[in-house]
């Protein structure tokens, strides 16, 4: 009996992310303008998922927020049984995921950012790089960003291909650069057969590249071909 009359509440707390309207739910409004636009009510309703019955889940949490003086450190500071126990909608896995969400942040504020690598030449790129592709079976193709001081930003798998070659569209290596407002790229693909040697096919995708990035203001630093310990750089041999 006590059980039944546990799962009935639990349906009635449950007014979810879902049930808000659409202009009011806080995962459609991260995607549409990110994060940052998100108030902190909001992110922490993203966290627990639901509410409770009269309340929704956005409501609640400012609740909880506005228990704590709107203080993210005050929020911190209470218990899994504090949690539970003061808010109605809240059970323990919610209580543990709000705390667990707040414990990564104070370690993420705790450490020391690695400065991102720069490449000054075909060489660093390599070793940047080089151990993602040179014992592959298969061909892909990687984009590495850089920012205006050729230090690295990202490196993204643009496409994956057979023992032969791997197809690469032009359009969306360009738009993975503009997306990670890339300043400079530098392409890279390996080749299974272990000839460093550029195919007419690498020649025209280099050229079709380096054409889009002089139109949207972007600096192609080279194409690296790997091939298992070796690799070939457009940039060293004057292409």
């Amino acid at each position: 009996m006590e059980e039944r009359e546990f799962l009935q509440r639990e349906e009635n707390y449950n007014r979810a992310i879902k049930d808000l309207a659409a202009d009011e739910r806080p995962r459609e409004k991260a995607i549409a303008h990110g994060f940052s636009s998100l108030t902190n009510p909001e992110l922490l309703a993203i966290l627990i998922g639901s509410g409770s019955r009269g309340e929704s889940v956005v409501d609640l949490c400012r609740r909880i927020l506005g228990d704590c003086s709107n203080k993210l450190y005050n929020l911190a500071r209470l218990s899994i049984a504090d949690l539970v126990n003061r808010y109605r909608g809240v059970g323990e896995a919610k209580a543990i995921t709000i705390l667990a969400a707040l414990e990564l942040s104070r370690r993420y504020h705790s450490e020391n950012f690695d400065e991102l690598p720069q490449i000054t030449d075909s060489s660093v790129a390599f070793r940047y790089i080089g151990d993602s592709l040179k014992h592959l079976p298969h061909e892909e193709f990687w984009l590495i960003t850089l920012n205006r001081a050729k230090r690295v930003t990202g490196k993204y798998k643009i496409s994956q291909g057979g023992t032969a070659a791997t197809v690469v569209d032009t359009k969306i290596v360009l738009k993975t650069a503009l997306e990670h407002l890339a300043d400079g790229i530098i392409a890279v693909h390996n080749h299974p057969s272990g000839s460093t040697r550029p195919s007419g096919c690498d020649n025209d995708v280099t050229h079709r590249l380096r054409e889009g990035c002089k139109i949207l203001g972007i600096e192609m630093i080279d194409h690296l071909i790997v091939a298992g310990e070796k690799y070939y750089s457009y940039t060293d041999n004057g292409l």
